[in-house]
């Protein structure tokens, strides 16, 4: 029988964004059906002892380049190591992809996930800018002014915290986290036990 993955994700994560195109390989390859949770790490780090970059220590910091450049060359996926618009309001995307997820198209809010990040990390872009944010939406083949005029409605700003409170009710703490079977495997780097996981 096929998994099932809650995918947590920081739409501003240099990692969720190395792991994205292997993470959606994979569950394609297994047939794994895919929830996408836009949360809010803000909040999360808050509660679970983590810190956002500019408080981390210096030697942090300059660890953090260091992997970065190693991933990158690792995985010959295209980044970016200081991008313009990192980091982004990921407040309006967040709100776009859970319009689309509470809609039930959990394809469709994946891909404009994934686009966002490449936006950010690749293509010098700002998804925080409105109609940078329209034009990236269009770029997945969908209707933008619908999605962000559905990313408005009343609720779904209130959803967004939501998914917060059960991210840290599941003990989830950084991004990318994938959870299956109630197992949780934190960062692109676990994405070998991931396969090995949905394999099983």
């Amino acid at each position: 029988m096929a998994k099932h993955v809650d995918y947590y994700v920081s739409l501003n994560s240099p990692w969720t964004y190395l792991g994205s195109a292997r993470f959606e390989a994979m569950a394609k390859k297994y047939g794994a059906s895919v929830t996408i949770w836009p949360v809010d790490f803000g909040s999360v780090f808050s509660v679970s002892g983590g810190l956002p970059l500019p408080k981390r220590a210096p030697q942090r910091q300059a660890y953090r380049m260091m992997e970065l450049k190693r991933w990158r060359a690792h995985t010959g996926v295209k980044l970016t190591l200081e991008p313009k618009f990192f980091p982004s309001n990921e407040v309006p995307a967040a709100k776009c992809v859970i319009a689309l997820r509470e809609q039930g198209r959990m394809a469709d809010a994946i891909k404009v996930a994934h686009a966002v990040m490449a936006a950010i990390w690749a293509e010098e872009k700002n998804p925080g800018d409105p109609a940078t944010l329209k034009q990236i939406i269009a770029g997945c083949g969908l209707d933008a002014d619908a999605i962000v005029k559905a990313s408005e409605a009343p609720g779904i700003a209130e959803k967004r915290e939501a998914y917060t409170k059960h991210a840290i009710a599941e003990n989830v703490f950084g991004a990318p986290s994938f959870v299956i079977d109630g197992e949780i495997f934190w960062g692109q780097d676990r994405l070998d036990f991931v396969d090995r996981k949905l394999a099983s």
